[in-house]
Parts: C-alpha cells; sequence; structure tokens
C-alpha cells in the first residue's frame, strides 16, 4: 500500500514520473473507502479536490517543473483547519451550521503549495477538549492496533489515520498534548513545536494561550519535512513569531552527536505505569543516559495549566453555552461551564505559576538540552473506559490520559512524541522535550532513535484488512 510509505519516498517517485500522484490519490479514496469503518479516522474527504490538485502536481512533472518537496504525498487535517468550501467542524454538531470556509488555513496553503494532496478531515474530540476522540457526534475512533481500544486525543482522527496508512502524514493541534497522546497510543511521531513558532491562522480555537499546530508522521525525516514546509511568520496570527525560518531536515543526521541528555523521574515516574516508565528508561539507559532529573513544583503547573485550560475555553464557548447547551457534548459542557465559573483571582495565579515553572525548566536546559519522559501514563485503553490503574491508583481516565504532556504544554515547549520499540501489540510513546526555539534538537534526538532501532512504528494488524 503506498500510503504505508514514507512521504518523502512518495514524492521522490512522483517527481521523479515512476508514480502518478493521480493513481496514488485514487489508491488513498479506495483504501479510505475500504477500511475506515473500522477507525472511523475521517469525518469528510475531498475527492474532487484531491485529484485536481495530482493532476497539477503530475503536469508539472511532465513539463519538467519541480512539483515541490512533497510532491504528490496525500494528507488530512484535523477538522479544526478551515478547508476551502468544507464547513470546519471542531469536533461540533454547533459548528456544523456554520458557513463553509472561505479559504484554506494557512498551514494547510503551505503543504499544498510544497504539493502535497489533501485528502479530507479527521475526527476529534468536541472542541478539542478531551484526550480520548470518543465523540458524541461523530463517534469514537478506533486504535488500529486494537479496535476496542481508544486512539487518544484530541487530535485522535489524525493518530489513527497515519497508524493504519489511510495517509503518510496528518496535521493537528496539541493545546495539553493532543499531538502527542495519540501518537503515543498509535504507534507513530508527533511534533508539538514551540508555542507561537507556526501559524494557527485559519484554525478554530480552544485555549489561546496554550494552542499549538503540528504534524504527525510514520518517520522523523518526513516530520521535520513537513515542519520546514510549514514554517514562517503570518500577519494574520499575531502570535505567530516574527522568527527567520529555521529549517531542521539537513540537522538529523548530526543525530545525538554532543547532546546533553536527561531522564525526567519524579512526577513523571510517579504517574506513568510500570510499563511505560520501564519503556522510557530502558531506552535511556540503551543511549547512555546517566543523569536524572526532578523538575519543582510539577503538580502545581499542571493544576494551573486546568485553571488556564477551562478558564479561556468557557469564556469562548460562553455564548452558546448560554443558549444551545444541550447541543454541546455533555462532558464537554459540563468542563466548559466550570470553566466559565473560575474566579479572575484563580486564573490570574495560575498565570503567576505558569511563569515561575516556565523559568524553573529554562534554568534546567542549562545543563541539559533534550530531556526525556513518558508519554501517556499508559498504553491505549478500552473504549468507553472510565478509570485507569496507575502505581495501584485508581484515577478517572479522560482528564489523566493527559498528565505528562500538559506540564509541558503549559510552558510552550517544543516536544516530539517518537513510538518506543516494545514487545506487545499496544504501542507506548516517549516525550522528547527541548527548550523553546530548538526544535532542531528533539528532532535529531528522534531521528538517531529510530536509526537504532529504539523508536519504531509498526504496521497495526488491522491495516492489513482491504489491502
Amino acid at each position: 500500500m503506498s500510503t504505508h510509505r514514507a512521504a518523502l519516498t512518495i514524492a521522490d517517485d512522483v517527481r521523479a514520473g515512476r508514480v502518478k500522484a493521480v493513481g496514488l490519490v485514487r489508491e488513498t479514496f479506495a483504501r479510505i473507502s475500504a477500511v475506515d469503518g473500522q477507525y472511523n479516522a475521517f469525518t469528510g474527504v475531498t475527492q474532487e479536490r484531491a485529484l485536481a490538485q495530482a493532476y497539477a502536481v503530475d503536469a508539472a512533472v511532465e513539463a519538467g517543473r519541480d512539483p515541490g518537496v512533497l510532491a504528490g504525498v496525500p494528507f488530512a487535517v484535523k477538522n479544526l483547519f478551515d478547508v476551502e468550501g468544507h464547513v470546519t467542524l471542531a469536533g461540533s454538531r454547533i459548528n456544523a451550521a456554520n458557513e463553509a470556509a472561505q479559504a484554506d488555513a494557512t498551514l494547510v496553503r503551505r503543504l499544498c503549495d510544497a504539493g502535497a494532496v489533501l485528502v479530507g478531515m479527521l475526527n476529534m474530540d468536541e472542541y478539542a477538549y478531551g484526550f480520548t476522540t470518543e465523540n458524541s457526534h461523530y463517534g469514537t475512533t478506533r486504535n488500529p492496533h486494537a479496535l476496542d481500544r481508544i486512539a487518544g486525543g484530541s487530535s485522535g482522527g489524525c493518530g489513527a489515520a497515519v497508524a493504519a496508512g489511510l495517509t503518510p502524514l496528518a496535521l493537528g493541534s496539541d493545546t495539553n498534548g493532543s499531538i502527542r497522546v495519540p501518537s503515543a497510543l498509535c504507534g507513530i511521531f508527533g511534533l508539538k513545536p514551540t508555542y507561537g513558532r507556526l501559524t494557527r491562522a485559519g484554525t478554530f480555537p480552544f485555549v489561546g494561550s496554550l494552542d499549538h499546530l503540528g504534524p504527525f508522521a510514520r518517520t522523523v525525516a518526513d516530520m521535520a519535512a513537513v515542519y520546514d514546509v510549514m514554517q514562517g511568520a503570518d500577519g494574520l496570527d499575531p502570535m505567530c513569531a516574527q522568527r527567520p525560518v529555521e529549517p531542521v531536515s539537513d540537522q538529523l543526521s548530526r543525530g545525538m552527536d554532543g547532546l546533553r541528555v536527561g531522564l525526567l523521574t519524579g512526577y513523571f515516574e510517579q504517574n506513568a505505569s510500570e510499563d511505560a516508565w520501564e519503556a522510557v528508561a530502558h531506552t535511556a539507559r540503551e543511549i547512555g543516559v546517566s543523569r536524572e532529573l526532578v523538575l519543582p513544583e510539577v503538580e502545581r503547573a499542571r493544576a494551573a495549566a486546568f485553571i488556564i485550560t477551562a478558564a479561556e475555553g468557557g469564556q469562548l464557548h460562553l455564548p452558546h453555552l448560554r443558549t444551545r447547551r444541550t447541543a454541546f457534548d455533555p462532558l464537554v459542557r459540563d468542563r466548559l461551564t466550570a470553566g466559565v465559573l473560575i474566579p479572575a483571582a484563580w486564573y490570574l495565579q495560575a498565570q503567576r505559576v505558569r511563569r515561575w515553572f516556565s523559568q524553573r525548566v529554562r534554568e534546567a536546559f542549562r545543563e541539559f538540552d533534550v530531556l526525556l519522559a513518558p508519554a501517556t501514563p499508559c498504553a491505549a485503553t478500552v473504549a468507553g473506559q472510565e478509570t485507569m490503574i496507575i502505581r495501584g491508583r485508581e484515577l478517572p481516565l479522560r482528564p489523566n490520559m493527559g498528565m505528562l504532556t500538559q506540564p509541558l504544554s503549559f510552558i510552550g515547549l517544543p516536544v516530539v512524541a517518537a513510538p518506543l520499540a516494545v514487545k506487545g501489540p499496544l504501542p507506548l510513546g516517549m516525550q522528547i522535550v527541548a527548550p523553546a526555539w530548538r526544535e532542531d534538537l528533539c528532532l535529531r534526538a528522534a531521528a538517531a532513535l529510530e536509526q537504532r532501532g529504539l523508536a519504531v512504528v509498526k504496521l497495526p494488524l488491522t491495516a492489513a484488512v482491504g489491502r
């Protein structure tokens, strides 16, 4: 199946004329039609548009023009990205009544300008408020490695689509872990860049001070290439940093040479299952990591992140909470309502904690270049499961699947989620954390792990169905 191949390999074949983009797109839609019923990753497809894009790519090749670094590569986006001519659902029933988007989100346009072909929109938790993609309106997205289990969230459709080989690339969002959690549970790579690195123009927001956008991929090189294409200032997003483009693809071959790597323990060990922790600790030992670090007050940082998330999210949706309460997913509605009721003094104190915690972590990076930590407390749980057992403690599942990602989103650091080489059918992932604006460091480390066979993307057994 072509979409199980690396995106850059596909693009090389298209540019060389060995593969036609039109044929690849038709194959992609045939596979989506045949097997997505078992995953529920897609909420819509863009067949007419994709074929037109593919014809244009093939025409450029035949004319001797460069169609772009991602020539003919299919990709899909979380359904909070604007796609011209389609309603931006953001996982909600309320948004379904909105008018269709008049233009593509900036990142969608940049990928298409690089030759990539948009094939559809992907399922998510309503308004990105969740870690499981069990959506009461559009259904549960299933994990390709075990169809009775969750794909993670809120970008669960992205994780499932890439893991199952429905598309080699996807774009998602990460507020508290929504790229890293599904990447880890579905066993693929995901990148949450530094806050403000990539423009959010043309996407439906969740928490303005925490939202990030980023790619999912099956190889580090693919992820780096997509990231490079998407970089650049954008006047349509005032929070997008006015920084020069800093390509990372040419940095991957440097690997871990000279990198000072540390293992985050304390909170990150205590809130991971034995299996999840041992997978990370084993990887650290294999690459010779001997230094550990305990960050201060991580629990307090996570509590502050909860307050900021609930308060900003609740205020964003307050008009509809007043007028269309019954149209919300009940669990999302209750959390947003609680956020509206948070006192302003709590929110201000949470922002103070955020500033304090960010300063403490910056100090830690004086001694380290990258830090390693588990991505999720455990492997994918059964769909509908309400609790999980971590180190003998029973915890509510939905808010706590992101308990290891949330403190790092909170301070806007770049993080790669990498799938670890583990026995058994269910994947486990690791976070590779770098200082702000140093995506090159966490991508270099991920590439080194991939090359050594310590970060491995496995083909799910269910992905063979319909091939």
